[in-house]
């Protein structure tokens, strides 16, 4: 008996806690409508021959206001910028001194912006992607955010949080490769300046259209 209790018992805690990502997605997306945050990504590449994939970290700042703008300031190991105004998407190289500018609505798609960024509501993201509750790990509550759209390069992605505060996204993309962006000092609703989602391409930069 004591042990289907606590069968029983933990079944139920998990399911709770399940519960509680979905409910923290649904208050974030309800409550945040703009952000900023330090972020450290890693990438791991999928494993070949055995050989486990290398990995690559880098790190900087991230903001966002929804819908539609965000902006990733890569600052190491290389300076890169990525700004969506909600019109147009620009990736900046600082090295190559070379910006391409495409279509923010092409670009998107179903991509871990869509999920921070461009949904409106919890209802606009659910048309995008098939959301489930994923168990607890790291101190976090998480959720599966799978795109209904299957034709694009993303596989899924697990957004993680702690209470109604994003922590993290853990991203898997066609080709099995994995990011894993842990944020630090978010900050709900900061005031942003008015010029962080513009971006105007450096002089003598090449600017490539696609």
């Amino acid at each position: 008996m004591k042990k289907i209790f606590a069968i029983l018992l933990i079944a139920f805690t998990a399911g709770k806690a399940c519960a509680d990502g979905l409910k923290d997605l649904e208050d974030f997306m309800r409550a945040t409508h703009s952000g900023r945050a330090d972020f450290t990504q890693v990438v791991t590449a999928p494993s070949r021959d055995g050989q486990a994939g290398r990995t690559r970290t880098s790190s900087g700042i991230f903001a966002f206001e929804r819908p539609g703008k965000f902006r990733f300031t890569y600052q190491k190991p290389f300076a890169q910028t990525i700004v969506a105004d909600g019109q147009t998407l620009w990736l900046y190289d600082a090295d190559l001194n070379q910006v391409t500018q495409r279509t923010q609505a092409q670009a998107l798609g179903s991509t871990p912006a869509a999920l921070l960024a461009s949904a409106p509501d919890l209802a606009a993201l659910r048309r995008d992607y098939q959301l489930d509750a994923a168990p607890d790990a790291d101190g976090l509550q998480w959720v599966l955010a799978t795109p209904r759209a299957r034709e694009g390069q993303l596989q899924s992605v697990r957004v993680g949080f702690r209470g109604a505060q994003l922590a993290a996204l853990d991203i898997l993309d066609s080709f099995g490769q994995r990011s894993a962006i842990r944020f630090a000092n978010f900050q709900t609703n900061a005031p942003l300046e008015a010029d962080t989602f513009r971006f105007k391409p450096p002089a003598g930069a090449d600017v490539l259209k696609q």
